[in-house]
């Protein structure tokens, strides 16, 4: 029998993944859901009712989130539940190439993918492409662990996950192809070279014979989970036909512009994920240096990854998820470089790492300072000099310990100090971008309604509309949901969820003859009908104003988050005679 003890290096990952799952649980159905997450929410508990919907490219989600709303009910957490728990066991997958990468490195992986701004925000949205990314990770993992059944199984949910897994399929194959081309021009190279190669290959596998003997049960699995799984055992048939449209919503997304700007794109990455990118950049220049083929490899996996992000006209800032996974690995392995302690001073190190984080953040206070200003003005230019200056001193306190005491303990001080501080910055980022910062602040890791043509729109006031018509009806019939609802020139999935347990009727204009007990229609509109209404209106969506932003308000956002923003509104109207004022005979 295998003894299987338990390690600090298992605790430390399950600390991971209670700390991912926390973060994505967490006032899971808080928020309302927007128009993008409703959308196929309502496949979903359609198809839990009975009904035979069209399902739309995300056939994983929406069969897996129906079994959910068939056996507990339809609700706002349960809606965000499946993406949650995939963003969560993302964290585990580093535990598997711990071996390539290190146990060090594999771990710091493991805490960053648990932190990550734009992960966190995609798990804790319904129908995004977090499903995509954890399956297609997680089924790798299993291929390099032999577990070929899991890996199928995997693999088959992963090409159920929507149009995103197309995305990281063609930028693996890009990465990969062009990664072989490089070394068939490179001719044969030395001992130590192909050695290096040997190890590079072996991400992927562990030995090049099981490519060859183990395929078949892999295959046969996966091709069973898109069958069975595809068409929930047979009982929604129409799933099968959303794997094909995943497809083609990608090849479409090929000439079909979303209105997200590639510079949303490049501003995310700065804004979210500095940390990554300031250690990657390192990581990647020292394994130039050193000829290093899994950085080298990694490095050209993240930039195809971005190239086709950036030029892909149906873009998401969601389409980053797979630039993230090679920048933070290149990041644990940089970090990884220098938690060994041997031959510096527990207390020259603890000095120079402090000195750093003081810096640092007094530069960000500074920068805090000119944030809200004109960069013009004179206050303005004065914290930028300051700013600048702030950096200088940094610059010459590490050169002056490097040269007068150890260049080691300036280096190390230097990288845990910026580490320290970068943790924490990326910790306040991931509290906005995963909606758990109150008031609520403008982010872009958000993903687009593929009608919409515009960024993301957060559900404002849904929480108060709710409450509104849910007291109108309990003071009029003594329960709620009891009140007919009439939906008059408004088109928003968020509103039909929201009314689900209502009854509901959408039309484009009102018969002068009706008197509906509640009416919803777009600001502006009055309503000629045969009984009385009062209004009532509410901010149903909010836009930031990214594309009208100036420098000086994107600046304000990359400090506070905050950002213009463009209001929707719809008037709720109720009939006179469900108010108290209005002396009426109750209806039966």
């Amino acid at each position: 029998m295998t003894n299987r003890r338990i390690t600090l290096e298992h605790a430390l990952y399950t600390l991971a993944f209670a700390l991912a799952l926390t973060l994505r649980y967490l006032h899971l159905g808080a928020l309302p859901l927007s128009d993008f997450e409703a959308n196929w929410a309502l496949q979903a508990l359609h198809l839990a009712q009975g009904a035979k919907p069209v399902i739309g490219p995300h056939p994983a989600y929406v069969l897996l989130t129906s079994i959910l709303f068939f056996v507990f009910g339809a609700s706002d957490f349960l809606a965000r539940f499946w993406p949650a728990l995939a963003g969560s066991t993302l964290v585990l997958a580093p535990f598997f190439f711990r071996d390539h990468l290190g146990r060090i490195p594999a771990l710091l992986l493991a805490f960053a993918l648990a932190l990550d701004p734009g992960l966190l925000a995609l798990s804790r949205v319904a129908g995004s492409s977090i499903l995509a990314v954890a399956c297609l990770v997680s089924a790798w993992a299993m291929w390099r662990d032999r577990r070929y059944p899991l890996a199928g199984i995997l693999a088959g949910l992963a090409l159920l996950s929507g149009p995103a897994v197309w995305m990281g399929l063609l930028g693996l194959g890009l990465a990969r192809a062009i990664g072989q081309g490089r070394k068939g021009a490179g001719g044969t190279r030395g001992n130590g070279d192909a050695a290096t190669e040997d190890s590079h290959s072996s991400l992927l596998t562990p030995h090049s014979s099981l490519v060859t003997d183990n395929w078949k049960p892999a295959l046969a699995y996966m091709l069973g989970t898109l069958l069975l799984g595809g068409s929930l055992f047979t009982f929604a048939p129409s799933g099968l036909n959303a794997f094909f449209a995943s497809a083609l919503t990608y090849l479409k997304g090929w000439w079909t512009p979303s209105g997200v700007r590639a510079m949303h794109l490049l501003a995310a990455l700065v804004a979210y994920q500095l940390m990554a990118l300031v250690f990657s950049i390192a990581a990647l220049v020292g394994g130039i240096l050193r000829k290093d083929r899994l950085v080298t490899g990694l490095g050209l996996w993240a930039l195809v990854a971005l190239f086709l992000a950036l030029v892909y006209p149906g873009r998401q800032v969601a389409d980053l998820a797979w630039v993230l996974l090679p920048l933070w690995v290149l990041a644990a392995l940089e970090l990884g470089r220098y938690t060994r302690l041997a031959g510096v001073g527990g207390w020259e190190l603890a000095g120079v790492t402090t000195l750093t984080v003081v810096i640092l953040v007094f530069a960000w206070l500074d920068l805090a300072g000119v944030a809200g200003q004109a960069l013009t003005s004179p206050a303005a230019q004065q914290r930028l000099l300051l700013l600048l200056g702030a950096l200088l001193l940094l610059g010459l306190s590490l050169i002056m310990v490097g040269l007068g005491w150890s260049l080691e303990v300036a280096r190390r001080g230097a990288v845990w100090g910026s580490a320290l501080f970068l943790a924490a910055f990326t910790l306040g980022a991931a509290a906005g971008a995963g909606g758990l910062r109150q008031p609520l602040t403008a982010e872009l890791w958000s993903p687009a309604p593929p009608w919409s043509g515009r960024q993301y729109r957060q559900t404002a006031q849904a929480d108060l509309l709710h409450k509104t018509i849910n007291d109108l009806s309990e003071w009029r019939k003594g329960h709620i949901a009891a009140l007919d609802v009439t939906i008059v020139g408004l088109d928003s999935p968020a509103l039909r969820w929201l009314l689900r347990d209502w009854e509901v009727k959408e039309t484009g204009a009102l018969s002068p003859a009706s008197s509906p007990s509640l009416v919803i229609t777009p600001p502006g509109v009055e309503l000629n009908l045969s009984a009385a209404y009062r209004g009532q209106d509410f901010v149903w969506r909010q836009t930031p104003a990214w594309d009208e932003a100036l420098p000086e308000e994107w600046l304000r956002w990359f400090v506070y988050r905050q950002m213009p923003r463009q209001t929707e509104s719809i008037v709720l109207w109720g009939r006179d005679d469900l108010f108290f004022d209005v002396e009426t005979v109750p209806s039966p």
